[in-house]
């Protein structure tokens, strides 16, 4: 495709259409913003966030530093519970701020930062597909939900990093997103993979280097000087229960009648079946296609962590709009996650709501929901797994030859 066609729409369209988004994001978030959620608005009216009640849980109302000044005793609470750049990116904003909504307006200014360089970055990389994302429902509705644009900012810089060939780039921004969320460390081996694929295994090693090391870098200080709170991130997400957001706990609901009790289990049981269907699909799809792209590997290795994990937050979906634009540009299968991740969202607080004064659906029904998007998600990873030429149907800016692996040569 010419530079023409790849520039039909430009960077302010699509960041006009970002705006838009996450201006109407900001308007069904509002009404929360003061924190006063005594008459259950949060459900009500959908507008729940985490960083309205995070200030004071993870106790930044004062000076406190994340890891390194001991959490005050509390009624069960846990305190310390991101890794290390989500913590201080809490951290920032508490500082830049008076009050929770205070607090809330200025984590909105990091998120917003973090949208507009995510889209930026995917339009650098594969054109006006940055409008999967730029539109997404889902970054309505989670761009201020939690602080989950800053690992996509960081994966979409890094895919960008990885397409132009800048690998020890696209390695050290991985190990960023990874010290802010863990998933864009999935990322790490589809990269490396396919620069093997290619026969780089130089670039392959600088890449792995630059992510194992960025996020050490990152890490190693608190690791030593503030190891109890820094470890508390690892532990709570080893202990944390089955979500009744996740798959395990639909299964074990409806086989038990029982939640899932035994946490250790579900964790070997998820790490198991993850491995075994990442390996599953990637055997299937080389023996289909053998030159296929390596790299994409990251849109079905993402969503079969979804799936097997025993913890699936409502932000998580946030995570896989990217790579619908860069591996999977099917705008049907984008519109039918969309739709479904929709259901799931409504029926979850409307489900939470029914515990109160204002009544919602049932259970089942939010069961549905879930098993409808988890029905969806598996026929995204089929069609991927179907899809031939998917590498060549990127727009790499510049457009050059394509390397082996698909990257501009």
């Amino acid at each position: 495709m010419g530079e023409r066609g790849r520039r039909s729409v430009g960077l302010g369209l699509i960041l006009a259409s970002l705006a838009g988004t996450l201006a109407l994001g900001y308007l069904v978030k509002h009404p929360c913003v003061s924190g006063d959620w005594s008459d259950e608005r949060q459900y009500a009216r959908y507008c729940y966030s985490d960083i309205v009640p995070l200030l004071h849980t993870e106790q930044l109302s004062g000076g406190r530093l994340p890891y390194l000044d001991p959490c005050a005793p509390t009624d069960g609470g846990v305190c310390d519970e991101y890794p290390v750049l989500s913590m201080y990116a809490m951290r920032l904003a508490a500082w830049m701020s008076k009050g929770t909504a205070g607090f809330y307006h200025a984590n909105m200014a990091i998120l917003t930062l973090a949208a507009v360089a995510a889209v930026a970055c995917l339009y650098l990389g594969v054109g006006r597909r940055a409008l999967y994302l730029a539109l997404a429902p889902s970054l309505l509705l989670y761009a201020y939900f939690n602080w989950d644009l800053i690992p996509v900012a960081l994966t979409a810089g890094a895919a960008l990093a990885y397409l132009r060939r800048r690998d020890v780039w696209a390695g050290a921004l991985l190990g960023l997103g990874a010290a802010t969320k863990l998933y864009p460390a999935l990322f790490v081996v589809p990269f490396v993979a396919g620069r093997l694929r290619g026969r780089e295994p130089d670039r392959a090693i600088h890449l792995a280097w630059a992510a194992a090391g960025t996020w050490l870098a990152v890490n190693l200080p608190f690791m030593i000087w503030g190891t109890r709170g820094w470890w508390e991130f690892f532990a709570f997400s080893s202990r944390r229960a089955t979500n009744w957001d996740s798959l395990w706990y639909v299964a074990c609901e409806r086989l038990t009648d029982q939640t899932c009790g035994d946490v250790q289990a579900v964790n070997a049981a998820s790490f198991v079946l993850y491995l075994g269907l990442v390996t599953l699909v990637w055997w299937a799809k080389a023996s289909r296609d053998p030159g296929f792209a390596r790299w994409t590997l990251g849109f079905p290795v993402l969503v079969l962590f979804l799936l097997t994990n025993k913890v699936y937050s409502p932000q998580y979906s946030l995570w896989l709009v990217p790579w619908f634009a860069l591996a999977l540009p099917d705008v049907r299968l984008f519109v039918a996650f969309e739709l479904s991740d929709l259901a799931v969202f409504l029926s979850e607080f409307s489900w939470f709501a029914s515990f109160g004064v204002s009544g919602g659906v049932s259970y089942g029904t939010f069961q549905v929901a879930l098993l409808l998007r988890a029905a969806v998600l598996t026929a995204c990873v089929v069609a991927w797994y179907l899809r031939r030429g998917e590498v060549r149907a990127l727009e790499p800016v510049p457009a050059r030859a394509l390397a082996a692996d698909g990257a501009p040569a």
